[in-house]
């Protein structure tokens, strides 16, 4: 099992297959944005052979990311061949829903176990404005694929103050009284060219909390309170489902950080919100054997940080969140 410097066992792996996406959320990246080339990015057996490795040093899970993953080619053949690695419990997936009726089926078939779909509002004019080119009824149509098809499901939801803090956050969260789902709210992080927009418009947990009780009465807390993941889980009165607060500015929880991820042009990133990263395309390409490769990827999760900088304005800028996969 891979450990770093402070006993923590790292054992989950985002890796993000593109940077592109097919929407522009204003919490995520500039309107104009542009993407790297095809050749600067990762190849399908590169991906393959870096993941392997990463399964040999006791990697459990892996997430598919982006920018938006369904854009990727040959997306279900590489979950189907992750799924198979040895070691590899279980593959999910990012996305915001866009693309997933066409594809949550044939991803199940090929072995992903879950899906992580953005939505962060269900007001379709709201959803208009806030992706500024989506059409919040190909989020809602992929949402009944993936149901149809048995996948897990989870909601991410970003409150942006002024754009969807108010009935937005109390109409996601009214989902969980008949769907067995996960709605999770997460804490905007300042990160890359719009990190300005993003800590200006941070919305804590105390304040969803609060309006979602409000509104739909007082939650209990799940799990006795231990992390699910990165959320911590309530349940509204006589709901199916739960709802999670990932809350990173407010309450982080770096102590208990088991992942790290790979950017889409291979990158080893080793915290989501500090700018250290490690390269493995260039040694890849370079003809490294696996095992100096996976001694290079052990000794650079050895180093990895024991949190971000947010509350000292420590801001990583090198990357816009599409950049590192989230």
């Amino acid at each position: 099992m891979a450990r770093d410097q402070y006993g923590r066992e790292i054992r989950y792996l985002r890796v993000s297959l593109t940077d592109a996406c097919n929407l522009r959320c204003v919490y995520c990246m500039p309107e104009h944005m542009t993407f790297r080339p095809g050749s600067a990015l990762l190849q399908d057996d590169e991906l393959l052979t870096l993941i392997g490795l990463f399964a040999e040093l006791g990697f459990e899970k892996i997430r598919f990311t982006g920018g938006e993953p369904t854009l990727r080619r040959n997306l279900v053949e590489l979950v189907r061949a992750v799924a198979a690695m040895a070691g590899i419990r279980t593959v999910g997936l990012t996305t915001n829903g866009v693309l997933l009726d066409f594809l949550a089926r044939p991803l199940r078939e090929a072995g992903l176990s879950s899906v992580n779909v953005s939505l962060d509002t269900l007001d379709a004019a709201r959803f208009r404005q806030i992706t500024r080119w989506g059409n919040l009824r190909d989020v809602l149509a992929g949402l009944e694929a993936a149901e149809r098809a048995g996948l897990r499901i989870k909601l991410n939801a970003v409150p942006v103050r002024g754009w969807n803090d108010g009935e937005d956050v109390v109409a996601l969260a009214r989902l969980t009284l008949e769907k067995p789902w996960q709605v999770r709210f997460i804490e905007m992080m300042p990160v890359g060219q719009i990190a300005g927009f993003q800590e200006s418009h941070v919305v804590s947990e105390t304040e969803v909390r609060a309006r979602i009780e409000a509104a739909l009465g007082k939650m209990t807390v799940e799990n006795d309170g231990q992390l699910d993941g990165e959320a911590r889980v309530y349940r509204l009165p006589g709901a199916r489902g739960t709802i999670g607060f990932i809350s990173p500015v407010s309450q982080p929880f770096c102590a208990g950080c088991n992942r790290v991820r790979l950017t889409a042009d291979g990158m080893l990133r080793l915290c989501l919100l500090r700018e250290t990263e490690v390269d493995l395309r260039k040694p890849l390409r370079a003809g490294w054997s696996r095992e100096r490769l996976r001694a290079l990827i052990a000794e650079a999760i050895r180093r990895k940080p024991w949190g971000h900088g947010l509350a000292e304005h420590d801001f990583a800028t090198n990357r816009v969140m599409s950049e590192i996969g989230g």
